[in-house]
């Protein structure tokens, strides 16, 4: 089974002043988050703006991590509302060098999407795709959720190696656990939970917040790792404010801001998103020096 231990960065997608996509930014992106110890590279997870990706976008993005990813992970969001269509994005992804799928639930026609229905379609994905895959539980933007017991179920399957939990409750990241056991491994969403979910039994976490604190993410799975909880206490003292200040509360728009203003590319979002205003600037600037984070820093 792929490892899925450690800190893996659901990158930022940068977009070029004439809306398409800032390839030569992303690549210098990579360069530097490369550049630190993580597991891997997410494409098109909900801080990359999956949903206002064009199909041509999503794989000319793989590509370009593909080239320079090396011996570490690429993981690429294909969540879409039809099996067929999942199917399909997995195969092109894998082609194109991914290693492991992420995939959400269809929820579109929610009142038919009970568990049975949501079993079907992961099962069917996993059957048919070339690559591992791992569910991806975001409650906050898909309505249709993954229960403990469904996804024990669904974790059986040989190509279903493991869920990535975004729903901010560790009462559930807990019982994820429980239900994976051995078959299957459990990712943190959320910045704020990082230690906390390590200690409960994930092997690592998919944040938002580590695509602008990449350093001190990274930190904090290495101190975990080796048994030095005091450092890896004081790491998650640094970015849990900023998973709740930046992730949280300015989305997308503040995660490029913050990159901006680290020495990375960050920019505008794609509409209909807005970029961030004075106030969410602000409060980006806030955080990020209150945890002091800077060019100087390496973040």
């Amino acid at each position: 089974m792929l490892d899925l231990g450690g800190v893996h960065l659901p990158v930022a997608t940068p977009f070029a002043e004439a809306g398409g996509l800032a390839t030569e930014s992303f690549r210098s992106n990579l360069q530097q988050w490369l550049s630190h110890p993580t597991a891997g590279i997410v494409v098109a997870g909900s801080t990359g703006e999956a949903p206002l990706l064009t199909e041509r976008e999503l794989f000319e993005l793989v590509e370009l991590v593909a080239e320079q990813i090396g011996s570490k992970q690429l993981t690429v969001g294909t969540g879409a509302e039809s099996t067929r269509q999942v199917i399909a994005t997995n195969r092109e992804a894998a082609e194109r060098g991914a290693h492991a799928v992420l995939v959400r639930s269809p929820y579109y026609y929610r009142s038919a999407m009970s568990p049975g229905v949501v079993r079907d379609h992961f099962l069917r994905v996993a059957d048919e795709s070339p690559v591992p895959v791992i569910l991806y539980h975001i409650p906050k933007f898909v309505t249709v959720e993954l229960i403990p017991d469904l996804v024990g179920r669904l974790v059986e399957h040989e190509n279903i190696i493991g869920i990535k939990d975004s729903s901010g409750d560790l009462t559930n990241l807990g019982a994820l656990v429980e239900a994976c056991g051995s078959k299957g491994s459990v990712l943190v969403g959320s910045g704020a939970l990082l230690y906390a979910a390590l200690e409960a039994g994930a092997v690592g976490g998919i944040l938002g917040v580590a695509v602008f604190a990449t350093r001190s993410s990274c930190a904090l799975y290495e101190a975990w790792k080796a048994g030095d909880h005091p450092l890896a206490g004081a790491m998650q003292e640094r970015i849990g404010p900023l998973h709740k200040e930046i992730v949280v509360g300015c989305g997308v728009p503040g995660v490029k801001a913050a990159l901006d203003r680290l020495g990375l590319y960050g920019g505008d979002p794609r509409l209909p998103l807005q970029p961030a205003d004075e106030k969410k600037i602000a409060r980006v600037e806030e955080a990020l020096e209150a945890a002091e984070l800077g060019i100087a820093s390496g973040r």
